[in-house]
Order: C-alpha cells, then sequence, then structure tokens
C-alpha cells in the first residue's frame, strides 16, 4: 500500500525507539540523485543519453575495451565531483545511534562510494565501486585498487598484461559472490528491510524484498515514481525525496 503522514509518522516512533533488531537497507541510484548523479533508465538516464546507446556489458570489454572506459569514465567524472547528500548523511548517523543489541546492513546497487564517504560502515557493494579499477583476467594477482583516472583505451595490467577495467559488474554479470552472500545472510534474519530509490519490482529488489518478506520482516519502499509492476512483498510504498524523507523519519537534522 502507499503510504500518508500518519503511516509515517509511526514508521518514525518505531524506528526510534528501537523496535527492530535487524534493519536491512538496500539503496539504488534514485538516492545519489540530488547528489547531481543520474539514474540509469529514467528520464535523463545515463544509459539514455546520446552515445551512450552500447550496452556496458562483458561482451562490449571482451571486444572493444576502450569503449567501456568512455562510458565509465564520463561517469567517473561526475562521482569525483560529486558529495553525499542528506539521505547518505541521515542513514550514516542513524546507524551510528543503534544500540549494541541492534545490527545494520547497508546493500547498495550504486558504485559512486558516497554512502562510505557520508560516514557509514562496511557497505557491501552488489555492483562493485566506480572508485577502483581492477584487471580484467580473473587468474591474476593484481588487487583492485583506488583510481578515478579517465584514460582513452584500457590500460594494461602491471602484473600480467591483460587489460585494466573499472572494478565494476557489468551487465550480465554476476554479482561479486562474497556481497551476493553477505546480502542472502543478513536477509535470512532481518525483521525490517528498507528499499530506496530503487524501482523495487526487479532483480535485485525484487528478490531482496522477498527474501525478506520470507524471514518475517516489514518492508518498505521508499522511491520518487510509484512500483510499476507493484510488488506484493512490499508492504508500504513511499514516494518522494530520499533526501528529505529519509532524514525526516530517521530524526535527522
Amino acid at each position: 500500500m502507499r503510504t500518508d503522514e500518519t503511516t509515517l509518522q509511526r514508521l518514525r516512533e518505531r524506528l526510534q525507539a528501537g523496535a527492530w533488531r535487524h534493519i536491512v537497507v538496500l539503496t539504488g541510484a534514485g538516492i545519489s540523485v540530488a547528489s547531481g548523479l543520474p539514474t540509469y533508465r529514467g528520464p535523463g538516464g545515463l544509459w539514455t543519453r546520446p552515445g551512450m546507446e552500447e550496452v556496458p556489458d562483458a561482451e562490449l570489454f571482451a571486444r572493444a575495451p576502450s569503449r567501456i572506459w568512455k562510458l565509465f569514465g564520463s561517469l567517473r567524472g561526475l562521482v569525483r565531483d560529486a558529495q553525499p547528500n542528506a539521505a547518505h548523511l541521515a542513514l550514516a548517523d542513524w546507524a551510528r545511534g543503534l544500540s549494541e543489541d541492534q545490527r545494520f546492513t547497508l546493500l547498495t546497487q550504486n558504485v559512486d562510494g558516497l554512502h562510505t564517504r557520508a560516514g557509514s560502515q562496511e557497505v557491501v557493494e552488489l555492483h562493485g565501486s566506480l572508485l577502483r579499477t581492477c584487471c580484467s583476467q580473473p587468474t591474476c594477482t593484481q588487487s583492485p585498487f583506488e583510481d578515478m583516472s579517465q584514460p582513452d583505451e584500457a590500460p594494461p595490467c602491471s602484473v600480467c598484461g591483460h587489460p585494466l577495467r573499472p572494478d565494476v559488474t557489468l551487465f550480465g554479470e554476476p554479482l561479486p559472490v562474497d556481497a551476493e552472500w553477505t546480502a542472502k545472510k543478513a536477509l535470512r534474519d532481518c525483521d525490517l528491510f528498507l528499499a530506496i530509490g530503487t524501482s523495487g519490482s526487479v532483480a535485485p529488489a525484487a528478490n531482496f524484498v522477498r527474501g525478506a518478506k520470507y524471514a518475517g520482516a516489514w518492508t518498505l519502499l521508499i522511491n520518487l515514481t510509484p512500483m510499476e509492476p507493484r510488488h506484493p512483498d512490499f508492504d508500504v510504498e513511499v514516494l518522494g525525496h530520499a533526501e528529505k524523507i529519509l532524514p525526516a523519519i530517521l530524526g535527522h537534522t
């Protein structure tokens, strides 16, 4: 169901009273819009812009790695200049105030690193991070490293010579094993699941809310646009800007 101010007030009171023991939050591109970063496929989304028609998948990287660097290089420039907004800061501040017998797991589909820069700890990056570069050869011993360069051509790995790539999950690739395992483990015993800035009706949000609901969690979606199609496992849908709603319900000023 969609919500009203009375429901939000009850949610605010229960959050501040510590009613839930294990809270899992999943964030998508919508939470970073107020930081000046585009969504991916919505109006004005990154993949809808001129010159961004090619799908950034593993096949494109194998065929033309320089094109992947062009696609993600432009996004790196935006990320470099972006700052965490009130939604990122509210989540980080709220997590720091939880009691010792409460657990908090933050999952993000975003690759912008803004949760970490806002002060959140142990962020589970489901799609990797644009702030890192890694080797494209899975067996290479080169570890991912911090990097915000925007090369025109894919640079070679200093260890094995294979092309380097942004440390992000390309379309069609599986989620990082460790991140997916951590997410599924957290969902098995959570009692509150919040999805923020994501459509809620497609993977991974659709799968995660299903897992949370199976565990008996209360489930909430905060997004600017309504779910289409409606996902039956969300108990409440809140429409609005995350940077306004989260500080209000989490008591962050």
